[in-house]
């Protein structure tokens, strides 16, 4: 293994990670403040892409970045306030359903709206290119700028928490409603908020994500496992554990791509002949960017036998 083959490859890891983070990060807070597994966060990360191609058409791309957020936030608040509430009552099973059917609804608006087809949800001018070129490899702007939005989204949302009054009078909702409310706060109200901005910022990195991956119908399912993968590793409700697990899961999973060798030439490099006759040598002749895809899963599953908690996490429930 190389130098320009380390590093490239652990900074395309690096970006994919802040990617899956961005998209987890919204899951997480809901999750932590309310309690919500939320399985329509990742069609909120589909809407924040069709919303930005819609408006970058109109306004541009740098208004689309602030305006497409904002309007998954008011659906997202919407839904908590006239939908989720609801049927908060009834249990955890039927906020699952309702949040699973909500993911269907939007698929089909989509579908509706913008076509099957993917549509040309293009780089700006000022993101398109190479940032820098290292060892004759060319590092996007793209990805670059992806990394840098993530890096920042997890500032500001940690200051918002921990540094501000909003902050907590969030947590205090979380904690003890009942003081919370008595102290003249609007505990339902903070719980819209918390939804609609967990919603929010899946739609930011569906806004950063799907000019530099593909917009399509499909983008939310396409994600939609990795990041509850990335959730459960994390810890539920573990902000940290989600950034955690992100990077990790990114960069094993770039490195897995980027090695074209399967365990058949491992053994034969350490004199372990290896031939058809062998038993198990249709596994044996799999390459590592074959099983790459299984991998956080296989991750998963053994992250919930050992430590069922996650990386960080310390909720239980």
């Amino acid at each position: 293994m190389n130098a320009e083959f380390f590093v490239i490859s652990l900074l395309n890891g690096v970006s994919y990670g802040l990617l899956l983070f961005m998209l987890s990060a919204g899951l997480t807070l809901i999750f932590s403040m309310m309690g919500v597994l939320n399985f329509a966060h990742t069609s909120f990360y589909m809407l924040g892409a069709y919303f930005a191609y819609s408006l970058s058409g109109v306004l541009g791309f740098w208004p689309a970045l602030v305006l497409a957020p904002l309007l998954v936030f008011t659906l997202g608040a919407a839904f908590e306030r006239y939908c989720l509430r609801r049927v908060h009552r009834f249990g955890h099973v039927a906020e699952l359903l309702v949040t699973f059917g909500l993911s269907y609804v939007i698929l089909e608006l989509v579908q509706l709206v913008w076509g099957r087809a993917a549509v040309p949800y293009g780089l700006p001018p000022q993101l398109q290119g190479a940032l820098f070129t290292l060892y004759g490899t060319q590092f996007p702007k793209s990805r670059a700028f992806i990394m840098l939005v993530a890096v920042l989204m997890l500032l500001g949302v940690w200051l918002l928490l921990t540094r501000t009054r909003i902050g907590l009078v969030i947590q205090a909702a979380l904690t003890h409603p009942q003081m919370a409310e008595a102290l003249g706060h609007n505990v339902p109200r903070v719980f819209t908020l918390v939804f609609g901005g967990g919603a929010a910022l899946a739609g930011l990195a569906g806004v950063i994500g799907g000019n530099a991956y593909i917009t399509e119908p499909a983008m939310a399912a396409s994600v939609g496992s990795i990041v509850f993968v990335v959730v459960v590793v994390g810890g539920m409700g573990s902000l940290a554990g989600a950034f955690l697990a992100s990077l990790l899961i990114g960069v094993v999973q770039t490195f897995a791509v980027a090695i074209d060798a399967s365990f058949a030439s491992a053994l034969q490099s350490l004199g372990v002949a290896v031939s058809e006759s062998t038993f198990g040598a249709p596994l044996l002749q799999l390459t590592l960017a074959q099983v790459a895809p299984i991998l956080p899963y296989l991750f998963l599953v053994l992250m919930l036998i050992f430590r069922p908690k996650g990386l960080l996490g310390t909720r239980e429930d």
